[in-house]
């Protein structure tokens, strides 16, 4: 698959791509409060261009069945949509497994962070996002230039303003300076 590289300085894609670093960087804050609120690290899972919490990476212990699922190949354990008590449990143990699914489901529900949709940030560069959906695409900001890798060609009908087509090698430059910084932080 072809990818084309571009790069931009118009001020209002600029501030597209940087507001959707903000958004995004918010997101992963609130995402991580809520890996504190449960006591483990947190999943960002993506589907599509949408991005949401998978679940959080707690024991394999069997103890905690009744409230998250088994853990995925990665260790991230889901909450469960009700407890899901072991057979031969006492109704009295039944109720307090119920009540304890509600206060961590209303937990949960406080502190996860809706999903974000990549597609808004496209959308405010100009771009059909649906027109992405078969060759996809990344950005990236540096230095006040958004740099752009996609597998369609900018023409007439799918364009960002100020989107100049760039080498390759200045493309990838310009990502490890991006990467190289983000390890500094």
């Amino acid at each position: 698959m072809n990818s084309y590289m571009y790069k931009t300085t118009a001020p209002a894609v600029v501030a597209a791509v940087i507001a959707w670093d903000a958004k995004r960087a918010a997101w992963n804050t609130k995402r991580g409060k809520l890996g504190q609120v449960f006591g483990g690290e947190t999943s960002p899972m993506r589907s599509g261009s949408r991005s949401y919490v998978g679940g959080v990476k707690l024991s394999a212990s069997r103890d905690l069945d009744v409230h998250w699922c088994r853990p995925d190949q990665y260790g991230y354990r889901a909450l469960r949509s009700s407890a899901k008590s072991a057979k031969g449990t006492s109704k009295e143990e039944r109720a307090a497994q119920v009540a304890e699914h509600e206060r961590l489901s209303a937990l949960w529900k406080e502190h996860c962070p809706a999903s974000i949709d990549q597609d808004e940030a496209w959308e405010a560069m100009g771009l059909n996002p649906g027109a992405l959906w078969l060759g996809g695409g990344v950005f990236f900001e540096l230095d006040g230039a958004v740099f752009l890798s996609l597998g369609i060609r900018l023409d007439g009908v799918e364009q960002i303003e100020g989107a100049a087509e760039i080498l390759g090698s200045k493309f990838e430059a310009a990502r490890e300076q991006v990467l190289g910084r983000r390890k500094t932080a």
